[in-house]
């Protein structure tokens, strides 16, 4: 039960805050080769993408390869929605109910994947401002 508490206490904490704590999460950051990318294709496009890597990798209830599937690397060779799962925890089932409270061994409802494609969108966002 006091394990429940501290997890509840947790998750009221703003993400923001919970995640700049994590030297983990912190280290990511886009690249020029991301930010070239992210500007060729457009923002529309890039949460088009988000949409359909979150759909197929991390919506299911039992994603194939879950926690091994999220390359760490950005442009050219990968793309920035995987630096963008690492830096706000939503890179596997196991990241999402830790620090998102969404548990794992079912489907991600369809507001579910957009709250995790929002996420996803605004760290982008926030790099390319800085």
């Amino acid at each position: 039960m006091r394990v429940e508490k501290i997890k509840q206490s947790w998750l009221k904490l703003d993400l923001s805050e919970r995640l700049s704590k994590s030297k983990f999460r912190m280290r990511f950051q886009l690249t020029d080769a991301d930010r070239r990318y992210i500007s060729d294709k457009g923002m529309d496009t890039i949460r088009e993408h988000a949409a359909e890597i979150v759909r197929k990798r991390l919506a299911p209830a039992e994603p194939a390869n879950d926690g091994e599937q999220t390359p760490m690397r950005g442009a050219p060779k990968g793309h920035p929605v995987f630096l963008a799962r690492h830096a706000t925890a939503t890179c596997c089932r196991g990241c999402l109910e830790k620090w998102h409270g969404i548990e794992k061994e079912r489907a991600l409802s369809d507001d579910e994947q957009r709250y995790v494609v929002d996420i996803i969108m605004r760290w982008i966002s926030r790099q390319i401002d800085n």
